[in-house]
């Protein structure tokens, strides 16, 4: 089966982290810090953002071919490192740009009905569970300096361990997961 590639949009506390995870994982082909589903673009930067006032969610998005994972294992590596349970904050992060949220453009109706399908799952596993599930209204991309933070600062602030990211991006994701 031909892949094609394919977009979703990952928010899960700071994008530092998650951009890093999705980076690393088989099938990714690219990947953009920014700001979804906020006020507009006049509102769309980290100083804006970090004021509570946009509903801006920092944001990753993600290209991924389609023959090589699938949104099953992208959001299963998500869950690993996500508090889904969190109102406006994961981990030490705290604020409404952290909330953590699924999102996909209004006209992919694949990439849609597999996230409802596996969040149907996930929202089974938690009490109160707090994941953002919609269509993306807007995505900017973030200033240039968050751009794979992570890479140009090895050092730097990450709420998902090191060790996470390399599991998951060595372990092959098993497609039946989901799948009942």
């Amino acid at each position: 089966m031909e892949g094609r590639i394919k977009t979703i949009y990952l928010a899960g506390g700071c994008f530092w982290g998650i951009e890093h995870l999705m980076k690393a994982l088989p099938g990714v082909v690219d990947t953009t810090c920014g700001y979804a589903n906020g006020t507009g673009e006049r509102d769309a930067s980290y100083q804006r953002v970090c004021s509570g006032e946009t509903g801006f969610r920092e944001t990753v998005r993600v290209a991924f071919d389609s023959a090589a994972t699938s949104v099953d294992a992208l959001l299963y590596a998500l869950f690993q490192v996500i508090e889904p349970e969190a109102v406006n904050r994961q981990a030490h992060d705290v604020g409404t740009q952290y909330q953590a949220g699924v999102f996909w453009t209004p006209d992919d109706t694949e990439v849609e009905a597999d996230v409802h399908r596996v969040m149907d799952v996930e929202r089974t596993r938690h009490a109160h569970f707090a994941v953002e599930e919609k269509p993306l209204e807007n995505f900017f991309a973030a200033e240039e300096y968050h751009q794979d933070y992570l890479d140009k600062n090895p050092s730097g602030y990450c709420h998902v361990p090191q060790t996470t990211i390399a599991a998951l991006a060595s372990i092959p994701f098993d497609e039946s997961y989901y799948r009942s």
